[in-house]
């Protein structure tokens, strides 16, 4: 079979084979290992099709981990469907794990802060951007502020 597919290669020129297919729609092909017409070796190079080909809909983490790692070669055998499966659970359980550990968090803060063990977090209102000058300043001053490259001149006031 591979005589044959070297011939087909180096008479049609590339044939890749299709190893596998994601639940996006993604579909991952092996190009193997191949001798030029002129005898140079060209390495095996892996590849994806894309389910939405157009750049601008790509999403990212549309391709999922374990086919990401087969095609950056840092796993020699692509991802089975049961390995994949088992996979997504697993996050998917993980998630839920997190979500609840999340919760737990939230309602302990809220005891503490109802029997008084933690100090309520200050709520300071700033009026203004925090980018001006004058931002968090209760009182106009007298004297000139300056940051960085601006420089604001102070207010004058009349004596009372």
């Amino acid at each position: 079979m591979s005589r044959i597919a070297g011939v087909l290669r180096r008479t049609f020129g590339i044939v890749r084979e299709h190893v596998g297919t994601d639940t996006s729609g993604n579909k991952y092909y092996v190009i193997p290992k191949q001798k030029t017409w002129t005898g140079r070796l060209v390495r095996a190079k892996r590849l994806v099709e894309a389910a939405n080909p157009t750049e601008y809909e790509y999403i990212e983490g549309s391709i999922p981990m374990e086919w990401d790692a087969w095609i950056r070669g840092r796993r020699k055998e692509p991802p089975s469907a049961k390995e994949l499966l088992k996979n997504e659970s697993y996050r998917e359980n993980i998630k839920l794990k997190a979500k609840g550990v999340e919760e737990k968090d939230l309602a302990l803060q809220a005891q503490e802060y109802e029997e008084g063990l933690v100090a309520t977090s200050a709520k300071t209102v700033a009026k203004g951007h925090a980018s001006t000058t004058g931002f968090g300043k209760q009182e106009i001053s007298e004297d000139p502020t300056s940051t960085a490259n601006t420089f604001q001149p102070g207010s004058w006031l009349p004596k009372k």
